[in-house]
C-alpha cells in the first residue's frame, strides 16, 4: 500500500513538472491538454490563487408560487464562466471564440456549483439539449444551460394577505472552499429578469448578493438572487373582505326588527355567525397551519366577535322583555283565579241564605245578592287594575328594549368603522414600511 502511494505521488510530481514546462514553452495545445488535464488536482495545485467563476442569470419566468408548501418555480438561463490556463486555442483561429461540442463537458474541468435551496432541477431537452460551451482566445470558458428549478422559500404570513415575501435562489460550491474556488457575479450584467406577471403577486424588486457560509469543513462560496414579492389585494378584497363586511352588516338588521319577533332575530344572528365561520375557513385553505396570528385572522376574528355580540344583544333584550311578559301573564291568571274562587264561595253562601230566609218582598233583591254583585264588581275592578298596571310596566320594559336597539344601531357601526380604520392603517402603512426596510 505504501509503495503504491509513493509511485502515485512521484507520478503526480513528474506530471506537474512536465505540464509546467509544456505551458511555459508553449508546446502544442493538444499535447498540453492530453498530458496535463487533471480535472481536480492540477487545476488547484498549480495555481497560487483561488479560481474565480463568474455567474450570470437570466430569469425568464417565476410561477407556481405555493404558500402551503412554501415553494416556487423559476425558469432560468444559467451562465458561468472561468479561465482554464491549461487550454489553448489553435494559432490559426480567426474568431474570438469557438463553439465546442457539448461532449467536451465530460472531459474538461467545470465548477461544482449547485442550487442550495432547490428541491428539484429539470434540464430542458426540447427540441435539443439546451446547453452549450464557448471557449475564448484567453482560455475563458463560458457554459450556459437552461434549467427549470423548484425552489424552497421560507415565508412569513404574519401580515397575510398584506405580506411581502423575499424568496431567494442560492448557488453554492459543493466541495471546494474559498481557498480553491470563489464565485462572483458578472460585473457587467449579473442578472436579467424578463417582464414577469404573476396572478396574485407583484415582483417589486430583485437583487444579487453574497451568501458565503462557514461550515465545519471550511468556508464555502455562495451567491444568491433575492426576489421581493408583494401580494396583490384585489382578489382578497372582492372574495374575503367585502363579503365578510356584508355578513357583519347583515347581522345588524336584527336591530330594526321588533323585539317580539324571536324566530326572525335568532335565525338572522345564527345564520350570520355560521356563514362567517365558513368564510374564515375558506380564507385559510391555501396557507400552511402556522402557530402565530395572521392579519386575516385578526380581521375575521373581530368580525366574528361583532356578529356574536349582535346575537348577545338580542339575548339581553329577550331577558328584559321575557321576565315582565311572564309575570304579566302569571299575575293576570292568578287574579282571575282568585276572583273565580271568591265568586263561587259567595254564590254558595247566598244560595243557602235564600233557602232559609225570604224577607224581601216580591220582585226585590235580597241583601246577599247585593253583596254578591258588589263582590263581582270589586274583583273585576281589581283584575283590570292589575292588568293595566302590568301592561304599563310591560310597555316601559319594551321602551327600554327598543332604546337598547337604537343604541346598538349606532354603536355597532361606529365601533366596526373604528376597527376597520385602525386595521387598514396598520397593515397598509406601518407593516409595509417595516417589510421594505427589512
Amino acid at each position: 500500500m505504501t509503495r503504491c502511494c509513493t509511485i502515485r505521488w512521484l507520478r503526480r510530481k513528474w506530471k506537474a513538472s512536465v505540464c509546467l514546462f509544456a505551458r511555459r514553452t508553449r508546446l502544442l495545445a493538444l499535447f498540453y491538454y492530453c498530458l496535463c488535464f487533471d480535472q481536480v488536482f492540477l487545476f488547484f495545485s498549480l495555481a497560487d490563487h483561488p479560481t474565480i467563476v463568474r455567474f450570470h442569470v437570466t430569469v425568464m419566468s417565476l410561477d407556481s408560487i405555493d404558500e402551503s408548501s412554501m415553494t416556487f418555480v423559476a425558469d432560468i438561463f444559467f451562465a458561468q464562466s472561468w479561465q482554464d490556463y491549461r487550454l489553448q486555442m489553435p494559432e490559426n483561429m480567426t474568431g474570438d471564440y469557438r463553439l465546442l461540442p457539448v461532449q467536451w463537458l465530460n472531459d474538461i474541468w467545470r465548477p461544482d456549483s449547485f442550487f442550495k435551496n432547490a428541491k428539484k432541477v429539470t434540464f430542458q431537452e426540447m427540441t435539443i439539449p439546451n446547453h452549450y460551451v464557448w471557449i475564448y482566445n484567453d482560455t475563458t470558458i463560458l457554459y450556459m444551460v437552461k434549467l427549470n428549478l423548484l425552489l424552497s422559500c421560507v415565508m412569513n404570513f404574519k401580515t397575510y394577505p398584506h405580506d411581502t415575501q423575499s424568496c431567494s435562489m442560492q448557488i453554492e460550491s459543493l466541495s471546494h472552499t474559498t481557498d480553491d474556488l470563489v464565485f462572483l457575479w458578472d460585473p457587467q450584467i449579473p442578472l436579467v429578469v424578463d417582464r414577469i406577471e404573476l396572478p396574485q403577486l407583484d415582483l417589486v424588486n430583485n437583487v444579487t448578493g453574497d451568501c458565503s457560509q462557514s461550515y465545519s469543513t471550511g468556508n464555502f462560496t455562495c451567491l444568491e438572487v433575492i426576489f421581493t414579492l408583494k401580494r396583490r389585494l384585489g382578489y382578497y378584497i372582492f372574495h374575503t373582505y367585502i363579503p365578510t363586511c356584508l355578513i357583519v352588516i347583515m347581522s345588524w338588521i336584527s336591530f330594526w326588527i321588533k323585539p317580539e319577533a324571536v324566530p326572525a332575530r335568532v335565525t338572522l344572528g345564527v345564520t350570520s355567525l355560521l356563514t362567517l365561520s365558513t368564510q374564515h375557513a375558506n380564507s385559510q385553505k391555501s396557507l400552511p397551519p402556522v402557530s402565530y396570528i395572521k392579519a386575516i385572522d385578526v380581521f375575521m376574528s373581530t368580525c366574528t366577535i361583532f356578529v356574536f355580540f349582535s346575537l348577545m344583544e338580542y339575548a339581553l333584550i329577550n331577558v328584559i322583555l321575557g321576565d315582565f311578559v311572564d309575570s304579566d301573564r302569571s299575575m293576570i291568571k292568578s287574579s282571575f283565579r282568585s276572583m273565580t274562587k271568591r265568586l263561587s264561595t259567595k254564590f254558595r253562601r247566598s244560595k243557602n241564605k235564600t233557602r232559609k230566609n225570604s224577607c224581601m218582598s216580591d220582585g226585590g233583591q235580597s241583601a246577599s245578592e247585593l253583596e254578591d254583585a258588589e263582590a263581582v264588581v270589586a274583583a273585576t275592578a281589581a283584575a283590570n287594575t292589575a292588568k293595566y298596571r302590568l301592561r304599563a310596566d310591560h310597555q316601559t320594559c319594551r321602551r327600554r328594549a327598543i332604546c337598547v336597539d337604537r343604541v346598538s344601531r349606532v354603536l355597532f357601526p361606529f365601533l366596526f368603522g373604528v376597527f376597520n380604520a385602525g386595521y387598514w392603517i396598520v397593515y397598509m402603512f406601518v407593516y409595509v414600511d417595516e417589510a421594505l426596510t427589512i
